[in-house]
């Protein structure tokens, strides 16, 4: 097992400001910086996210040519391009302030064997451009992304597979095969992001099987646990003590979860009980004491936090310096999304810390999808478009001083 490294002089944890607008809009010119307001003054209004999202898939039923408008705005925001050459900007943006690329091929919505695997191949070329090179520290892709969500959750469910099925499955675990192993074969790591609790398990059962082969000696593929789960701390327990007993090291990619309504919705339908926690309060928890967790059995495991939490940002640092560990210990990582909570990824990449962001990418239309997500995230998270609407002015209030 890899050991972590000894501590070298850093920034002091509770020093840390998510405050400094100066270093959060840094590479933001003016005219960018009040494009952002506009953009999150809107989001900022519920009634109008709900109006604007109404109203640009009927012009996109409809064909209305509003994608110049769309990408202009929105996408160009949350969006590093349409292509990966697209995305060069972006990286390049980033890494001028120590913040590593994460390239997330966002297209969603495609469900045949040729979308599958061009997905693929889509996603080996993130692998390939990730080779040796420090601006892009991790790929990441969904299980969903290579297969039918419908055969997911039938061998979730372990209702026997036809034979039509079962080469299909074949099919799609060769597809993480050829994904988990390339990225080995380049010393990539990936994330294999968590998806709903009903295909949820299936897509562990795939992640490990690919952890059990390729992270023998480095920590390779990352599993994603969603701590809104009520399970998932002890979730965590058990796949850390199985990683130990097989001899493999543990990838844990820390999330809160983004399917708290879809998640209790089914659950009234099939009039079983909620899996997610039943407050905020319950998750942050949990979310915690998995960081907690996570830092006291290093030995075993490597962690990225990707959260908006400012709590749980400098939770992580303070447990870090605590232990002795150094900011720059390839173990430990923060990540948040792209034209989101900048406040929290340039002022940790500023004090030394591994910081990495979400980058989408892909066709305007097929990332769609992903962006009313974004848009819906912002208005319902409590206060999340008011706090990053209110951090834009100050910064614009900052610079109107100078």
């Amino acid at each position: 097992m890899t050991k972590t490294s000894i501590s070298q002089p850093m920034m002091k944890a509770d020093k840390i400001s998510f405050e400094d607008m100066s270093i959060a809009f840094s590479d933001k010119s003016d005219l960018q910086l009040k494009k952002m307001y506009l953009i999150f003054a809107s989001m900022n209004q519920n009634w109008l996210v709900k109006l604007g999202t109404f109203f640009i898939k009927l012009f996109i039923f409809l064909h209305f040519p509003i994608k110049k408008l769309i990408k202009s705005t929105v996408f160009e925001q949350f969006c590093g391009g349409e292509t990966l050459q697209e995305c060069n900007k972006a990286i390049e943006n980033l890494d001028k302030a120590k913040i590593g690329t994460i390239l997330d091929y966002s297209v969603e919505g495609e469900d045949s064997e040729s979308s599958f695997e061009l997905t693929k191949e889509e996603i080996l070329k993130t692998i390939e451009k990730a080779q040796n090179n420090s601006a892009i520290p991790f790929a990441v892709f969904k299980v969903t992304g290579i297969s039918s969500t419908e055969l997911l959750e039938k061998v979730q469910s372990e209702v026997p597979l036809t034979a039509e099925e079962s080469s299909a499955f074949e099919r799609v675990h060769q597809r993480m095969f050829d994904l988990c192993s390339r990225a080995a074969e380049l010393h990539v790591r990936i994330f294999v992001d968590a998806e709903e609790s009903w295909i949820q398990d299936a897509i562990d059962a795939l992640t490990y099987d690919m952890m059990a082969r390729f992270n023998k000696q480095e920590c390779i593929v990352y599993n994603t646990f969603q701590m809104y789960r009520k399970d998932m701390l002890e979730n965590l327990k058990g796949a850390t003590e199985t990683a130990r007993e097989k001899g493999y090291l543990l990838g844990v990619k820390l999330v809160r979860g983004a399917y708290m309504e879809k998640e209790r919705q089914r659950a009234h339908e099939g009039n079983y009980c909620e899996p997610v926690h039943e407050t905020k309060e319950n998750t942050d928890k949990d979310f915690n004491l998995a960081v907690e967790y996570a830092v006291t059995n290093r030995d075993a495991i490597s962690i990225c936090v990707g959260t908006h939490n400012e709590y749980s940002c400098k939770y992580l640092a303070q447990l870090m310096e605590k232990n002795g560990i150094d900011a720059k210990d390839k173990h430990f990582y923060f990540a948040q999304l792209l034209g989101m909570s900048d406040n929290i990824s340039y002022n940790l990449a500023h004090a030394g810390y591994n910081v990495a962001k979400y980058v989408p990418y892909g066709p305007v239309e097929a990332v769609m999808p992903y962006l009313f997500r974004r848009a819906a995230e912002n208005t319902s998270v409590a206060g999340q478009a008011s706090r990053e609407f209110t951090l834009i002015k100050k910064e614009m209030v900052r610079r109107q001083k100078r």
